[in-house]
């Protein structure tokens, strides 16, 4: 599943993008009102996280926006927590509305249950050609062979797995694995990628693998 996040509270961003990450989501955030419509537009996401005070125009507004186009999930998120809000976010059709402070527990079982009533439920499970990923289990399938990952492992195929056969950049891979304070260091991402390939071997089945995008990023070939 794909999430939009949109916060301009770097803190709450990274906070909730690595919960989300940690449940099995994939999660494309934003930081204003113009950049959350262009990732939107791009990503296509399966449910939008919507703070209500962001630069560029207000959550309320952004909603109003969304929902002109799509019939996605959206929960709005606010510090104020106040019924006036709670009001206004179900009137302009949002699904869910949830205070800050919240708890990650909380934030993942409002989403889980929001995507199962859009007919989308979480499954940990994901899977390209002879890849097969057990999120949950850590564990990574290809063919009869059970591989054991590291949540980081895990988060690195997630993402390769869901964009298979096509590159990833780098800034994606690093912003997915480890959040926003990543810090660009891309010398974590070749290590992670380089034991990666040693446990998995540079060329499972014929032909598949992890394949370096010059100037780009990876590609998972199948």
């Amino acid at each position: 599943m794909k999430i939009l996040l949109v916060d301009d509270d770097p803190d709450m961003l990274a906070v909730t993008s690595f919960a989300l990450r940690q449940a099995g989501m994939l999660v494309v955030p934003a930081v204003s009102y113009d950049s959350a419509l262009a990732v939107f537009h791009a990503e296509h996401p399966d449910l939008a996280i919507l703070d209500i005070n962001i630069p560029g125009g207000s959550g309320f507004e952004l909603c109003q926006a969304l929902r002109r186009e799509s019939k996605l999930p959206i929960l709005m998120l606010t510090v104020r927590n106040e019924e006036a809000d709670l009001v206004r976010a179900l009137e302009l059709s949002a699904d869910d509305y949830l205070g800050k402070p919240y708890s990650p527990r909380t934030l993942i079982a409002r989403v889980k249950a929001l995507l199962r009533r859009a007919g989308n439920a979480i499954d940990d499970h994901s899977s390209a050609g002879p890849f097969r990923l057990d999120a949950a289990a850590l564990e990574l399938r290809i063919g009869d062979v059970v591989h054991r990952i590291t949540p980081l492992e895990s988060r690195l195929l997630q993402l390769l797995i869901a964009n298979a056969g096509q590159p990833v950049t780098t800034e994606r891979l690093l912003k997915h694995v480890w959040g926003q304070r990543a810090g660009g260091d891309r010398q974590l991402l070749k290590q992670l990628v380089h034991r990666l390939r040693q446990k998995l071997g540079e060329m499972p089945p014929p032909g598949a693998g992890i394949e370096t995008v010059t100037n780009v990023g990876y590609r998972l070939r199948l």
